[in-house]
């Protein structure tokens, strides 16, 4: 039985940055003082996320109750491994693309920066909240939070793309967990008599037949749209014309994250491993996430558009992150849990890369950038690494999750899914690798620029360079996140 420790540390961290809002809003007419108090929240936030830390590694639960709606329904956070490792992604991400922010949005004289910050703020609250939340209401509520914070900053241009984009956007996330989310939550109430998450799933022993257990874990799959699979992923492409800080984070890591990490909490909190696999109810999710892996490598090799190429790639790779889940061995969930930091770093770095070349050169297509490695060699160094730790290469922290994951899929016995896992990889590497090799490797006559650019503003560079330096060191040194996996998936197998 695992130790619980009653701390109101679990709602701080998911309110602080709520909480600095109106100082935002307040500061708005200075620029430096509004930006301060975001790295102050920034700072708490993450600071109070880490100090929880140790407790989780030592294998105790920090748990606090905040109001109860409805006998076995209450509003409650509860910190594990696997919430804390997605905090810690979360919180510590947020500083960089904070300071990502002030670069790119003054270097390309933003409108509105003030509702940028202020929104973001709100975002990062709501992660926090789905991280650390205790129950599948909880859960919920700071999902639809999320969902409605994150539509003003898909929306920021305000032009006709950003307004069409931004109608897609809610009706793929709202549309779906109100119409698919919500009826299921319901029906798991009535079933069970609560929805608190447990090592055994609360839904094991309700007395559901298999066939109502498999309509409830497809409508939980595709109502959390945020993790993106198939065909329900349409809402991603069309949110890249938000600005790239946007895209960085959101993104990158927090709205794509949760979705993926509310999946990975259905699977073990509120079916559970062992009735899952008594009942092969895996299966299905494990083929949507080998279409979702190749299909979505596939559109991504036709992209031009370099913002879009890495939509698509997020969207294969969340399914990495699926499949690890529904695999439902030890090293496939520790691969899959591994996998929601690896990418994050990976891909933070590559929406930063594409952010600052569109900064310094006005330029968002692939087909622009022959040459552009001679320019900006530091921007496309930290494209490589990038991009070999979503291809799943050493010396980057990507390796460790896919290892773990193929792993994983010889543990369960999987043999088709490891070669979707490797085929989708090889995917990975041809729509990756020849940007980096243009960049470096062409003519004079190739190369599109001229002496006159640079790199961008330091503010811009400084970021993506600590994202990537940190996506090689998770090579050498995982063990933050790894140790947090490992704890969490001996609980949801052992539970």
């Amino acid at each position: 039985m695992l130790e619980t420790i009653t701390s109101i540390k679990p709602l701080l961290a998911a309110v602080v940055s709520l909480a600095a809002v109106p100082l935002i809003v307040l500061a708005g007419k200075k620029p430096n003082l509004r930006e301060g108090v975001t790295f102050a929240a920034g700072l708490l936030k993450f600071g109070l996320v880490l100090s929880m830390l140790g407790a989780v590694l030592d294998g105790k639960v920090i748990e606090y109750s905040l109001v109860e709606v409805l006998p076995g329904l209450a509003i409650a956070f509860r910190v594990d491994s696997l919430g804390m490792l997605f905090a810690l992604v979360a919180s510590s991400l947020w500083l960089v693309t904070s300071a990502y922010s002030i670069g790119y949005m003054r270097g390309l004289a933003e409108h509105a920066q003030t509702r940028y910050f202020a929104f973001f703020a709100v975002a990062l609250s709501a992660t926090i909240g789905v991280a650390f939340s205790a129950n599948l209401f909880t859960l919920y509520l700071f999902y639809e939070m999320l969902s409605l914070a994150t539509y003003p900053l898909v929306t920021h241009h305000q032009d006709g793309e950003a307004r069409i984009s931004g109608r897609k956007y809610l009706t793929y996330i709202l549309g779906t967990s109100i119409g698919l989310v919500l009826p299921a939550m319901l029906i798991c109430y009535n079933l069970a008599g609560t929805l608190e998450f447990g090592g055994a799933g609360f839904l094991a022993g309700s007395g559901a037949s298999r066939e109502l257990l498999l309509v409830l874990l497809l409508m939980f799959v595709f109502g959390f749209a945020k993790a993106g699979i198939m065909p329900l992923h349409g809402w991603l492409p069309a949110a890249m014309v938000a600005p790239t800080p946007v895209s960085a984070l959101l993104h990158a890591v927090a709205v794509v994250k949760v979705g993926a990490f509310s999946i990975f909490r259905i699977v073990t909190g509120v079916f559970g491993i062992e009735l899952l696999a008594d009942l092969d109810l895996n299966d299905i999710v494990l083929i949507l996430a080998a279409i979702t892996m190749l299909v979505a490598s596939l559109i991504a090799l036709s992209q031009d558009g370099l913002k879009r190429r890495l939509a698509f790639s997020t969207i294969g790779q969340l399914s990495y992150i699926v499949m690890g889940a529904a695999l439902l061995s030890p090293k496939g969930l520790t691969g899959g849990m591994l996998h929601i930091a690896m990418h994050a770093f990976g891909k933070i770095t590559l929406f930063m890369c594409a952010g600052a070349i569109f900064v310094a050169t006005g330029k968002k297509y692939i087909s622009e950038m022959v040459g552009i490695g001679r320019r900006m060699p530091v921007t496309m160094a930290a494209f490589l690494i990038g991009s070999l730790s979503v291809i799943g290469l050493p010396p980057t922290g990507g390796f460790i999750s896919k290892w773990f994951l193929v792993l994983g899929t010889l543990e369960a016995e999987q043999p088709a899914m490891l070669f979707v896992l490797l085929g989708s990889s090889l995917l990975n590497a041809a729509y990756f690798l020849p940007i980096v090799y243009r960049a470096f490797f062409c003519t004079p006559e190739e190369a599109r620029f001229g002496d006159e650019v640079r790199e961008a503003p330091l503010w811009c560079v400084a970021p993506l360079v600590l994202t990537a330096l940190a996506t090689v060191i998770l090579f050498f040194y995982p063990q933050p996140f790894a140790n947090l996996a490992r704890l969490a998936a001996r609980g949801f197998i052992g539970g």
